[in-house]
């Protein structure tokens, strides 16, 4: 699926308003990654605090993803979609408040919450309204509108915080989200997904029955592992990057924004490698142990900085230094991108496959988030203690430890797993009306 072939269908008024909502909340997330680091040096806040940071914006995530999306499932997505967008432009103007840590903490929490309704919403509601005969366009391509808004909100909110000031920034990140509110209000059907009774697709014994599978009980083994690791490094990299070396904020969006285009450019690459060669678990323990690598090499920043002779770029009106710690964060977080285009497209094709093979991808893929809440709630508060209490580099060097233990444990869970159902398959059914 090319490029050209995204753009085609923002001609669709539908799919254009669903695509400025993945828009809108994919670069306030990513700008306000960046914030954080800029709050953390305001505030002078601990390594638990900064872990608070995430954890909290994951942790009511994890408490809502299920309930809330049975309740899309039933009720009316259009009216989530709405309520969604208007809880978000809520948060900024409570990021405008700020006084505290705390505070940060508290809004992240509600962060949490609508990003959870746009992200569970948006992707049913793609998936519902989409031609039969184009689900995966529609799909790849919203998640392509997500890709490149994540983008821009590392390269424009890193400009927009370096440039203006708080206010200003979430001003403009409320201007975008009122204007997908109005696109959705204006252009998508009433009650798109129709509602469901019962329940229907995502049942208990339907869970049960996932579970059973080898490659399901490996990748959900894997991912709550894997998400400690990759979590701290989302977190803490942009803090680091500030509060250790002084980068601002215009520069923390060029390192973060290197990843993001690592990952873009291999991402489709990759994906269509793995279809072809197949074994596709390679795919994602290779990746996984590249991640790790990746995550090792952060604080090599703390080493190469003032070594190298810092590159001086006169850019929007100041001079910016590019030095050692900028070179070796840029080039950390760009084997990340490589990493996770290695092992994405294949991680989700395989929850994908396996869903299919009880006819419930939608409960395949709420296990997959599911897993990865969990670690992403323990692991930056937890790595953020370490940061705290032992040194930096130990915090990435057990986050890069988690990632390669998760990588062993999947290739071990799958393996024993595999040939225990080679002797005795699985008998797990699924109820009819589950």
């Amino acid at each position: 699926m090319g490029f050209g072939s995204s753009v085609a269908l923002l001609k669709n008024k539908e799919f254009s308003a669903l695509a400025g909502t993945a828009f809108a909340r994919s670069q306030a997330y990513s700008t306000i990654l960046i914030a954080l680091a800029l709050y953390a040096e305001q505030f002078g806040t601990t390594g638990f605090v900064e872990g608070l940071f995430g954890t909290g914006f994951a942790a009511v995530q994890l408490l809502i993803v299920l309930p809330l999306g049975r309740q899309v499932d039933k009720g009316n997505a259009k009216r989530w979609l709405l309520a969604g967008l208007a809880l978000n432009v809520v948060v900024f103007f409570g990021f405008m408040l700020v006084e505290s840590s705390v505070h940060i903490v508290l809004i992240r929490m509600l962060q949490g919450v609508g990003a959870s309704i746009l992200w569970i919403t948006g992707s049913t509601v793609i998936g519902t309204i989409a031609p039969d005969d184009q689900n995966g366009r529609w799909l790849g391509s919203y998640n392509q509108v997500a890709a490149f808004s994540s983008l821009a909100g590392d390269a424009v909110g890193g400009y927009l915080l370096y440039t203006y000031d708080f206010t200003f920034t979430y001003v403009v990140l409320s201007g975008v989200t009122v204007v997908a509110f109005l696109l959705v209000l204006g252009f998508l059907r009433n009650d798109p997904g129709g509602g469901v009774e019962g329940d229907a697709g995502g049942g208990r014994e339907t869970l049960r029955a996932l579970l059973s599978l080898p490659m399901v009980k490996a990748l959900v083994t894997f991912r709550l592992a894997f998400s400690v690791g990759k979590m701290a490094v989302i977190i803490f990299l942009p803090i680091l990057a500030r509060t250790e070396f002084g980068i601002n904020a215009l520069v923390i969006g060029w390192i973060l924004a290197g990843g993001k285009l690592t990952k873009t450019l291999t991402q489709g690459y990759v994906g269509d490698l793995s279809d072809r060669v197949g074994k596709k678990q390679y795919f994602v323990v290779v990746g996984a142990l590249l991640y790790g690598i990746g995550t090792a090499l952060i604080p090599v920043s703390l080493y190469v900085d003032g070594a190298i002779t810092p590159i001086r770029i006169d850019i929007f009106g100041g001079v910016q230094e590019l030095g050692g710690a900028f070179f070796a964060l840029f080039g950390a977080y760009c084997i990340l991108g490589v990493a996770d285009s290695i092992r994405l497209p294949a991680s989700m094709a395989l929850f994908v496959e396996e869903g299919e093979r009880f006819d419930s991808v939608a409960s395949s893929m709420s296990l997959r988030s599911i897993s990865w809440k969990v670690g992403q709630v323990a692991g930056p508060v937890g790595v953020g203690l370490i940061k705290e209490f032992v040194s930096v580099e130990a915090a990435f060097y057990t986050a890069a430890g988690f990632i390669v233990v998760a990588s062993g444990v999947f290739w071990v869970v799958f393996t024993r797993a595999a040939a225990a159902e080679e002797g005795d398959p699985p008998q797990a059914t699924v109820d009819p009306g589950d």
